[in-house]
């Protein structure tokens, strides 16, 4: 899926809820999308703030939440660590080994662990939607 209709699907999605598309909405939205990464809504802003000084952190963490909403984007929460966000939609599903000392995560996908999730559900009868798995612990770095 590219950009373009990335976009629009958050662009439909901010109709529906009956709200304005506004330049500052499509230039967080790019600079998310443009990030590739996991990132806390106080990166972002602090991205933003750069070349738009007039976006308020208000409004950053507002349109997160709607492309959350939108299905855009997951929130990713540590702890009591801040949450950081991350691209889900058109990107390949995948699973995360959180380091609880400096908070990287590792993005992992293992066909294994799909498959066993698979079995899992339909040995019980249940019908999954989604899933997420996340592992704590330290990594290399940290040990």
């Amino acid at each position: 899926m590219g950009i373009a209709e990335t976009k629009n699907i958050f662009l439909n999605y901010v109709r529906e809820k009956g709200l304005r598309h506004t330049r500052q909405r499509s230039v967080i939205l790019d600079t998310f999308l443009a990030a590739e990464k996991h990132i806390t809504a106080e990166d972002l802003h602090n991205t933003l703030n750069k070349t738009n000084p007039e976006i308020g952190y208000a409004t950053v963490h507002r349109n997160l939440k709607l492309m959350c909403d939108s299905g855009l984007a997951e929130e990713i929460k540590i702890g009591g660590k801040k949450a950081r966000y991350e691209q889900k939609f058109g990107h390949e599903h995948h699973d995360h080994l959180i380091c609880v000392k400096c908070g990287r995560f590792t993005e992992v996908r293992d066909e294994r662990i799909e498959r066993l999730q698979d079995e899992l559900a339909r040995a019980k009868g249940f019908n999954p939607q989604r899933h997420k798995l996340e592992i704590y612990g330290m990594c290399r770095k940290c040990r």
